[in-house]
């Protein structure tokens, strides 16, 4: 009988695990989990939706790893995009509307060479704001 219930109880290990994983605030969300996004055309408008896993996240503090994509002139960037992939060119857009996150920040950012992790409040974008599905409000650069 004890060789039974191992697999039941390392069944049960694996899950908990697994919530505590997906329940970890210090996790950083993953491009792919926000590649689940499709669009539907409703009237003359092309509306997103929005997987359950992405709407959970909405205004939840979230951490996400990106590249920085400068809005404005300047060495520090208050208001910028952060992409899944680092741009070729500065007037090239590295992807498509999934794989970016327009980033208000507390304070302006220096702007790095490689990529960083960004911290703030994940909000979804319903409307037709310029192309974008996502959003993160007083941002703040987390150290790795």
């Amino acid at each position: 009988m004890r060789l039974g219930s191992a697999p039941i109880a390392a069944a049960a290990l694996l899950c908990a695990l697994q919530f505590a994983l997906a329940d970890d605030k210090s996790a950083v969300v993953s491009w792919e989990t926000l590649a689940q996004v499709s669009v539907t055309r409703q009237k003359d408008r092309y509306v997103p939706e929005f997987s359950k896993q992405i709407l959970a996240l909405d205004q939840r503090e979230v951490k996400l790893k990106g590249f920085m994509m400068p809005l404005e002139p300047g060495l520090a960037q208050k208001h910028f995009l952060l992409s899944m992939q680092p741009p070729e060119c500065a007037f090239c857009m590295p992807g498509t509307a999934e794989q970016f996150a327009e980033v208000l920040a507390k304070v302006p950012v220096k702007i790095p060479n490689d990529p960083i992790i960004v911290s703030g409040t994940f909000s979804l974008v319903r409307d037709d704001s310029g192309g974008l599905l996502y959003r993160l409000t007083e941002a703040v650069v987390i150290n790795k």
